[in-house]
């Protein structure tokens, strides 16, 4: 879920490894393995993926969170939200029709066409619930990830960050055909490089979902997701406890704002739908009931949050993937991970900080104004899977399927 909404009034040298896992308060295998320099800080819980961990400069210091503002979950969420610095960047906006004559607004760096090669990179970014191109922490991954040569978008799903809707029917945790279009364009205007992609909170779900739906034949080499949710049954039941009040009503407020945007497509429709509910919504699980899972066929609220967890696809996954996760968390519960399939697919890393808030990390050399601490991790991971080709295996070639998903596709540059 989008912690924009939150926060703002718009919406190496090889050896071998044992694979293991480093807790919060136990030195394992892995890191008597590793050389002194490069041990795994125990402040850091670390799980599976043990073939990714070379490309890690700073695992092997401790999790140190902003004093203050670091301490409580609640305080580093709505501090990163309202106080993070906002990079300035200008966009060339593609906005791309699909095959449902729906459409998804693609921001792309202007200039990278005449600075960057057709063989660099492409880096495609998933924001959260009601998030695009001005949050903040998308703005900071898209700086750090060009600084590096590397080619960036920023998907903007059906309504967000003034991406069009031109159909009565938005995203949704269980919704992949736009993010499988979407690669596939991507896929096909660069041909010669290879694609990678990062997703927070409901995007991260989102990403995670399709890679294991793609599986073998997934067109990314590497995948990143950051504040998953992973289990949205679990994350529902918390989200309505305590503080979390306040994230919930202002969540559904910025989905309601969207609504009404666009609400005369919705005059017209029969059915389930509760129009008004939708419009009003005090709660994203009001919205949900009266829209959502009606326009994606679920039965219930229940039935849509368990069919579009990402903590199912896990064991699917044949991409490189890194997920970071926060033990604190308010929005996306430690206690929905899924730890144990994660361990057991040498194609995931884990890595969990014990304080982070939701989308805050506000900790590391740029707190507490700067680039979350997780950006450093992201973009070692990225940079280790490109240099190394460790993501350009039989199960990331860009697939028949992708092209095929491309020839639907009409792009309007603006």
């Amino acid at each position: 879920m989008s912690r924009a909404s939150v926060g703002s009034t718009s919406p190496l040298t090889s050896f071998r490894l044992i694979p293991t896992r480093t807790s919060l308060h136990a030195t394992t295998n892995a890191a008597v393995a590793m050389p002194d320099d490069r041990r795994l800080h125990p402040s850091l819980e670390v799980v599976g993926g043990s073939s990714f961990l070379p490309a890690f400069k700073t695992l092997n210091r401790p999790y140190h969170p902003y004093p203050i503002v670091g301490w409580n979950c609640h305080v580093e969420t709505i501090f990163a939200a309202f106080f993070r610095s906002r990079p300035a960047v200008r966009f060339r906006r593609q906005c791309l029709r699909t095959k449902d004559d729906g459409a998804v607004a693609l921001d792309w760096v202007a200039g990278d066409d005449r600075l960057l090669t057709e063989s660099s990179p492409v880096l495609i970014l998933l924001p959260g619930l009601t998030g695009g191109s001005d949050d903040t922490y998308v703005r900071h991954m898209l700086v750090r990830a060009r600084n590096n040569g590397w080619r960036v978008v920023v998907f903007n799903s059906r309504g967000c960050g003034g991406s069009p809707v031109t159909t009565p029917q938005f995203y949704s945790a269980s919704f992949l055909e736009d993010l499988c279009e979407v690669v596939a364009h991507v896929a096909t205007r660069y041909p010669n490089a290879n694609l990678y992609a990062v997703g927070w909170s409901l995007g991260a779900n989102i990403l995670v979902r399709y890679l294991g739906q793609e599986s073998h034949s997934c067109p990314l080499s590497g995948a990143v997701s950051l504040c998953n949710p992973f289990n949205l049954v679990i994350a529902d039941e918390d989200f309505r406890k305590g503080f979390n009040i306040v994230y919930d009503k202002a969540l559904a407020s910025s989905l309601c704002k969207i609504f009404k945007k666009h609400a005369l497509l919705f005059e017209e429709m029969e059915g389930e739908y509760n129009i008004q509910l939708a419009a009003n919504a005090k709660s994203v699980r009001e919205f949900d009931e009266g829209l959502t899972r009606v326009s994606f066929g679920f039965k219930s609220v229940d039935e849509y949050y368990s069919n579009s967890s990402s903590s199912d696809s896990i064991k699917h996954v044949r991409t490189p993937l890194l997920c970071i996760q926060a033990a604190n968390d308010p929005i996306a519960p430690s206690r929905g991970i899924p730890r144990k399939d994660i361990q057991e697919n040498p194609n995931c890393l884990l890595i969990v900080t014990p304080k982070g808030g939701h989308l805050g990390w506000v900790a590391g050399a740029e707190a507490p104004h700067g680039a979350p601490w997780t950006d450093p991790l992201v973009m070692d991971f990225l940079q280790h899977l490109e240099k190394t080709g460790s993501g350009t295996s039989e199960s990331c070639g860009k697939s028949d399927s992708a092209m095929q998903n491309a020839e639907s596709l009409h792009g309007v540059e603006v």
